[in-house]
C-alpha cells in the first residue's frame, strides 16, 4: 500500500496536519509506504504509484491559495514578526507554486485511484475552505474521493493549530488507511 500525502504550507500548520495524517496511516497500516511531501517535491513520478493520494493546503480568502494570497501571507508574516522583533517563520517554498498550481499540472490518474483532501482554516462559519475545491480538482483528474473534504482549524491566520487538531488528523489518516485496506467504505 503506497500513500502520498502532498501539502502546501506557509507557516507550518498544514505541514503539521499532513505529518499527523501520515502518522495515522502508518499506525493503522504499519506496512504502508507513506511519503509526506511539499507540493514543490511532489513530482508526477513520486505520486504515480500511490494507491491513495491525500492533498491539502491552507485556506486563503475562503478558498485555495493563489500567487496573490501567498504574497499577502508572506507580507503579513513579515509584518507580524517585525512587530514582535523576531524573524518571520515561513516554510521552505511558501512563496512558490502552491496546491492550486500543483493540481492544475496533475496528470490523470490510473483507474481506481483513491484520493482525499484536507485544509487548514479558521473556525468561524464563513471562513470558507480549500478542501472541497481540492477534492473537485482531484475528481476531475479521475480520482475517487474518500473520507470527505476535511478541514482542520487554526486559531489565527498564522496559527497555531487548535488544540486536538493534530490528533484528529491522525485519526482521520487511520480511517483513510482503513478505507484503502478495504476495512471500511468510502
Amino acid at each position: 500500500m503506497d500513500v502520498a500525502i502532498v501539502y502546501e504550507s506557509m507557516f507550518g500548520n498544514t505541514k503539521a496536519i499532513a505529518e499527523a495524517i501520515g502518522a495515522g496511516v502508518r499506525e493503522s497500516e504499519p506496512r504502508a509506504l507513506v511519503e509526506v511531501m511539499a507540493v514543490s517535491d511532489a513530482t508526477p513520478d513520486k505520486i504515480a504509484a500511490a494507491d491513495l493520494l491525500v492533498a491539502g493546503g491552507p485556506t486563503h480568502i475562503l478558498r485555495m491559495s493563489s500567487e496573490h494570497t501567498r504574497q499577502q501571507g508572506v507580507e503579513a508574516g513579515e509584518k507580524t514578526a517585525k512587530s514582535k522583533g523576531t524573524e518571520p517563520h515561513l516554510e521552505p517554498g511558501a512563496q512558490g507554486p502552491g496546491i492550486r498550481e500543483w493540481l492544475e499540472s496533475l496528470p490523470k490518474c490510473r483507474p481506481g485511484s483513491l484520493a482525499a483532501s484536507f485544509d487548514t482554516r479558521l473556525a468561524y462559519p464563513l471562513a470558507g475552505g480549500a478542501a472541497k475545491p481540492i477534492a473537485r480538482q482531484l475528481r476531475q483528474r479521475g480520482y475517487r474521493i474518500a473520507g470527505g473534504a476535511t478541514g482542520f482549524v487554526v486559531t489565527g491566520a498564522e496559527g497555531p493549530l487548535r488544540e486536538g487538531e493534530q490528533e484528529r488528523a491522525r485519526v482521520w489518516g487511520a480511517a483513510l488507511a482503513a478505507v484503502l485496506a478495504g476495512r471500511s467504505t468510502v
